[in-house]
């Protein structure tokens, strides 16, 4: 009878320990190899930082980089503000005509195929150009409104969700004690949300520099992202390049989360011995 939960002690780190090797195994070793000296990827030559100078050294790559995060910022901050707002309306409007219809448009990019947003909005492009004259040709505005029209439905998801679970007793307090109801969303409702919408800019950040397909379809020949410049390398032989701005990327994400999962565990002890100390009084 002892032996089961003995077989399960051993069972459950192992299992753990698999899957964290499985995932960060390739990073470790994809960090590993951007000092390799050798051209070729899979052949060790000795320690080197070459790489990272011939990385910085591209002009193509810094551009794309420069473009890729110019477009990331810019669509996850529109993307908040649309998201939040449509998130609101989800939540805290009553039943109104088109109510199934509004919910459903919002939600739909985060089904739909890549290929198949990408192609519409492609075309939606070229018959704007022809009947407007707007866009001229396809560039960073063009990408730019591409992403923001599918990160605003996961900025709409994580916001609704967190506006669910507000207690609204909060804000009818507020209001009853003569706070008008703007004031008590910039006051009250905002800063309670606020968690859930750093995430949604986090989350449609990533989404946007992460994105490939769709903006395969909507980029023109002054416009390229960082992703299209990898997948367009890798094709001719994965570069050491490569390697290099996976890691810097790597290393930069990796301190941005250890920086904010310090400042939300310090935020929580603050709160929790100021909680204590209300108890003690």
């Amino acid at each position: 009878m002892n032996n089961i939960p003995v077989s399960r002690s051993w069972a459950r780190p192992l299992i753990l320990w698999l899957g964290f090797g499985f995932l960060y195994a390739p990073m470790l070793l994809l960090i590993v190899y951007s000092f390799n000296s050798s051209r070729l990827v899979t052949v060790w030559a000795g320690w080197s930082t070459k790489w990272y100078g011939e990385l910085l050294a591209d002009d193509m790559m810094m551009q794309a980089v420069g473009l890729s995060l110019t477009i990331a910022f810019f669509a996850a901050s529109t993307a908040v503000v649309l998201g939040t707002v449509a998130g609101f309306v989800l939540t805290r409007i009553g039943r109104f005509r088109g109510e199934n219809g509004f919910a459903f448009m919002i939600t739909a990019p985060l089904v739909m195929p890549e290929v198949i947003t990408g192609l519409s909005l492609l075309l939606l492009f070229v018959a704007m150009g022809d009947w407007l004259g707007w866009p001229a040709q396809r560039g960073m505005s063009t990408i730019w409104i591409a992403h923001v029209t599918f990160c605003t439905a996961y900025v709409a998801v994580v916001v609704s969700s967190r506006l669910r679970e507000l207690d609204r007793s909060l804000e009818e307090a507020a209001m009853d004690l003569g706070a008008r109801p703007l004031r008590v969303f910039f006051v009250i409702t905002l800063p309670i949300i606020a968690p859930a919408i750093i995430a949604g800019w986090l989350l449609a950040f990533t989404l946007s520099l992460d994105d490939l397909v769709i903006a395969s379809f909507v980029s023109g020949p002054n416009a390229t992202t960082l992703p299209m410049v990898v997948f367009s390398s890798v094709r001719l032989g994965v570069s050491p390049k490569i390697n290099a701005l996976a890691t810097i990327i790597i290393v930069i994400v990796s301190l941005v989360t250890f920086v904010g999962w310090w400042l939300m565990a310090r935020a929580e002890k603050r709160r929790a011995q100021e909680a204590a100390a209300a108890r003690a009084a």
